[in-house]
């Protein structure tokens, strides 16, 4: 063969290396798939056993007000009515995005469009330092503080569901307010000197075009907090009283599903009905941050059909 051609047919360095590191992605991205595929098939063989091997009906799982796995009712069917803890875990989440949207979104109007400067000195740091605390120093904070004046405003014993939207209003309100301030630095600029060119005020710009542009990217930090509410444990657990029974209000001990997950699943015998009807909260769980992740990119894809 001719040495220029053979030369010249010959893999270079850089395509070698380029080679290999196309390999190495590939074989990082299979084993992310692989332990994803394996995580989503061990819950669900755990959780599933509550209705094959069990056979305890899906609908009286998801229906029914009574939790107590050991006890039969008056027809032989164990009781393991997950209701209480889906009210609850619904319940927390709603209520603290609900909280937590108005705050984080003025807060992240002050940090991107009204005083940038100060708000990277001040807003930024408090929000960084508010994601690296631990849970268990929001849940000893909560029954510290949060328990006693819900106490002594209302009565009760302070735990509850409100305790518990208090708790977690703080822990999402990092992320939804990073998300949002994400979003609004997204809007181009070009929005904002049109709309004051065409004699619109700072407000009427801020409300009517830069909310409205950046609103996709605003309900995906909601629904990224939610999904954060929905799966934290620790400081709910500590403030929320963990009575799995039906909430009659806000100020009445309640449970969630992380909740009676983390207090139970050590005092089971792996393969009893006990064991599986946690296992079957936690793959309830699991589909529910499937949810909120498909509701994520949903948004996702219809913020950039808009623009």
């Amino acid at each position: 063969m001719d040495p220029i051609r053979a030369a010249m047919l010959k893999r270079s360095r850089s395509a070698k290396r380029e080679r290999r590191g196309k390999l190495i992605s590939l074989v990082c991205i299979s084993l992310i798939v692989l332990v994803v595929a394996a995580i989503f098939f061990f819950v669900a063989s755990r959780g599933l056993a509550t209705f094959f091997d069990n056979k305890v009906n899906l609908w009286a799982f998801l229906s029914q007000s009574v939790w107590s796995p050991a006890v039969n009712d008056a027809h032989g069917n164990p009781q393991v009515g997950a209701l209480p803890m889906i009210v609850g875990s619904f319940g927390v989440t709603f209520l603290s995005a609900i909280v937590a949207t108005p705050f984080a979104v003025g807060a992240a109007i002050f940090m991107t469009e009204i005083s940038p400067r100060l708000g990277a000195k001040i807003l930024q740091p408090v929000i960084e330092l508010l994601v690296g605390i631990p849970s268990v120093v929001y849940g000893f904070i909560g029954l510290s503080v949060v328990v006693p004046a819900i106490r002594h405003a209302f009565g009760g014993t302070g735990f509850g569901i409100l305790a518990g939207t208090f708790v977690l209003f703080v822990m999402i309100l990092p992320t939804v307010t990073s998300m949002t301030v994400d979003a609004l630095h997204a809007v181009p600029r070009y929005y904002r000197e049109a709309s004051l060119a065409l004699g619109a005020t700072r407000w009427q710009t801020i409300s009517r075009v830069v909310l409205r542009a950046a609103l996709p990217g605003i309900l995906t930090g909601v629904v990224f907090g939610m999904a954060r509410a929905f799966g934290e444990a620790l400081a709910v657990q500590m403030v929320i009283g963990n009575a799995a029974l039906l909430p009659h209000n806000l100020i009445s001990p309640a449970s969630t599903l992380t909740s009676v997950l983390t207090a139970g699943i050590g005092n089971t015998v792996m393969g009893s009905l006990e064991n599986n009807a946690l296992w079957s909260l936690a793959l309830l769980l699991l589909l529910m941050s499937l949810a909120f992740n498909l509701v994520i990119r949903w948004i996702g894809k219809k913020g950039e059909m808009k623009r």
